[in-house]
Order: C-alpha cells, then sequence, then structure tokens
C-alpha cells in the first residue's frame, strides 16, 4: 500500500519542490529517472534516483535549528546506513543558482564525491 503521506506530499509540493521536479522529472538529466517524495521508511526523501542510490533534499529555514540539524543527521545516518547517499540544498538555491544544482546532482549521479 503506498504511504499515504508521501502521496500528500507529492500533490502539496512547495515552491522549491516544484521548481527542482521540473528540472529532474521525465529523465532530462541525464536519463535518470527520479522519484519525488519516496519512501524509505520511516522516512520521506524529496527526489530520490533508485538506479544510483541518490536522495535530493530541500531545506527550507524549519532545518536550521538545532533540533532540526540533528534530525536530519539521523536520518540522513540511516540512509547512508542502507547506501543512499544524501545531497542537501537550499530552498533558495533552486531559484538562484538552479544550473549549479543541477551540474551538482549530474556529478553525483555519475559517482563523484561530495
Amino acid at each position: 500500500m503506498p504511504n499515504l503521506n508521501a502521496r500528500a506530499l507529492r500533490w502539496n509540493m512547495t515552491d522549491a519542490e516544484r521548481r527542482l521536479w521540473a528540472l529532474l522529472r521525465r529523465k532530462q538529466l541525464q536519463g535518470y529517472r527520479f522519484r519525488r517524495q519516496h519512501t524509505v521508511e520511516p522516512y520521506i526523501v524529496d527526489f530520490y534516483c533508485m538506479a544510483e542510490k541518490l536522495a535530493v533534499e530541500l531545506d527550507g529555514s524549519q532545518h536550521y535549528d538545532a533540533a532540526a540539524i540533528a534530525y536530519d543527521a539521523r536520518r540522513t545516518a540511516f540512509l547512508a546506513r542502507h547506501g543512499i547517499r544524501v545531497l542537501r540544498f537550499p530552498n533558495a538555491d533552486v531559484f538562484r543558482r538552479p544550473d549549479d544544482m543541477v551540474d551538482l546532482i549530474a556529478r553525483a549521479l555519475q559517482g563523484e564525491a561530495f
């Protein structure tokens, strides 16, 4: 059964998520398929490429207080234990430097360290 929270998040994406999704959807990035709001129990990642086990997270202002930073660190460690690499970007980067973001994502898909 699909995760209902993930489904709700797909229907209610932030402006930043919508903007990045427009750049990633339909295999636009070197033919890689991304999923949005993909469940990796018990978490939901913003964007996920299964072929390369790469998660892309967009962080709004709520991610920068001490509790959120600790939560994100635990979440990233959990994903890493499952072989998933995580790229994090502030929401503002989608609007200020989308080409740089896409370049970094493309390099990560090619196996470059980040």
